[in-house]
């Protein structure tokens, strides 16, 4: 089973809930009937083993339900406070399917349409839907406009899927879209270097540098350290939460009990998270979830002795859009290994594979996720169990 998420902003672009993602088997292509039905059971026996809050961080979760999944009792495993019901675009609407959804919104769950194209006045469920999804690459803003003034007057919530650029989520917004969907908030909104201000820490990149040396010196890193208070004292945070026992009381005892490929990483998550103040929470988060899932697909293939490195590279992933810059310029000032710059600059390196895995997995591109973890040598009947441990550790860091 594969199941990954994709975020769904508010305006302000606090999450609102996750859209799962998902296939049963390898294969299976998509929503094509037995298929479809298999995938959606596999995904609700999957949330309900492991607990739907770790993958949703106890958000709304929109799961896709074919006609034959929403007249079946399936659904009400999952408490409506928790999940969204997509009915999905085609679904053979009759008598029997109404009162059905009509059932389900009585009790409690919200109803979505998903990827609407229909002539929103004549259409069925239309009354009894709470959201409405509009995929924005097949149904273009501009000529939507009246399907939006409509829904508007029937109160409902809209949704824009496939959102890929700012320029999009701001027409939506005016638009009145309540919802987005789709990674335009990964993506750098290059401005003028004349009011550009984000710029690395100095002395983020001085701890860098001296990581990068052939034998990094803890003394060195200490006196660097200690002329920063704030990242003095979030350092040693973070070993008093993850350490057992007694405190160390110097930072230079703190990266000795760390290691330095450890404090590597969380240098670097300490150096994004100042970077990402002004930026949607999301997208820290995003970059986590790419660590740790990296870190993982690293320790299980042949790859296993680089599983720091790959995780730094999937870290780095989001930098473009957190500096809002081009990668190769976002990339220039921070002391990287060539073969991390490499993978994130043209997927060329020895940790390419590793890269490649993590943003199909994350995109729900299944087929992609096959050939990346073949060369490899991943099994992936464990990918699911990675990806719901990299989502739970994001949570923890995050917290």
């Amino acid at each position: 089973m594969f199941i990954a998420r994709q975020p769904i902003f508010e305006k302000d672009l606090s999450t609102f809930g996750y859209e799962l993602l998902f296939r049963a088997a390898e294969n299976a292509s998509g929503y094509d009937g037995t298929d479809a039905d298999q995938s959606t059971i596999t995904v609700l026996q999957g949330l309900l083993e492991s607990g739907i809050g770790k993958i949703s961080d106890y958000s709304h979760v929109f799961v896709n339900f074919t006609r034959e999944m929403l007249l079946s009792d399936l659904i009400e495993v999952i408490p409506p406070e928790q999940m969204v019901i997509e009915v999905l675009e085609g679904t053979v609407i009759d008598n029997q399917l109404m009162r059905r959804v009509r059932h389900l919104k009585r009790i409690g769950y919200q109803i979505a349409l998903d990827d609407f194209d229909a002539d929103l006045m004549g259409y069925e469920l239309i009354d009894d839907a709470d959201i409405v999804k509009f995929d924005i690459r097949s149904t273009p803003l501009d000529s939507i406009r009246p399907q939006v003034a409509e829904a508007h007057l029937r109160k409902k919530k809209l949704l824009a899927e496939k959102v890929e650029t700012l320029e999009e989520f701001d027409l939506a917004k005016e638009m009145g879209f309540h919802l987005f969907q789709g990674y335009f908030f990964s993506r750098p909104n290059i401005i003028t270097r004349a009011t550009y201000k984000r710029q690395y820490k100095p002395t983020y990149l001085r701890v860098l540098q001296e990581l990068k040396t052939p034998e990094p010196s803890y003394q060195s890193l200490t006196e660097i350290i200690e002329t920063d208070a704030s990242l003095s004292y979030r350092l040693m945070k973070i070993i008093s939460h993850r350490k057992k026992g007694p405190l160390s009381y110097s930072i230079k005892r703190a990266l000795v009990e760390m290691g330095i490929k450890n404090f590597e990483r969380w240098i670097t998550i300490l150096m994004l998270q100042d970077l990402s103040e002004d930026k949607p929470d999301e997208l820290l988060r995003l970059s986590l979830v790419r660590s740790k899932f990296a870190e993982q697909l690293c320790e299980a293939s042949h790859l296993s002795e680089r599983k720091i490195d790959a995780a730094v590279m999937a870290l780095f992933s989001t930098i473009d859009a957190i500096l809002d810059d081009h990668m190769e310029n976002a990339l220039t000032a921070v002391p990287l290994s060539p073969e991390i710059k490499a993978a994130l600059l043209n997927g060329d390196s020895l940790l390419a594979p590793i890269y490649h895995t993590v943003m199909c997995y994350e995109a729900g591109e299944w087929t992609c996720v096959e050939k990346w973890t073949r060369e490899l040598k991943v099994d992936q009947t464990r990918l699911n169990h990675m990806y719901v441990r990299a989502v739970e550790w994001a949570n923890e860091v995050y917290q």
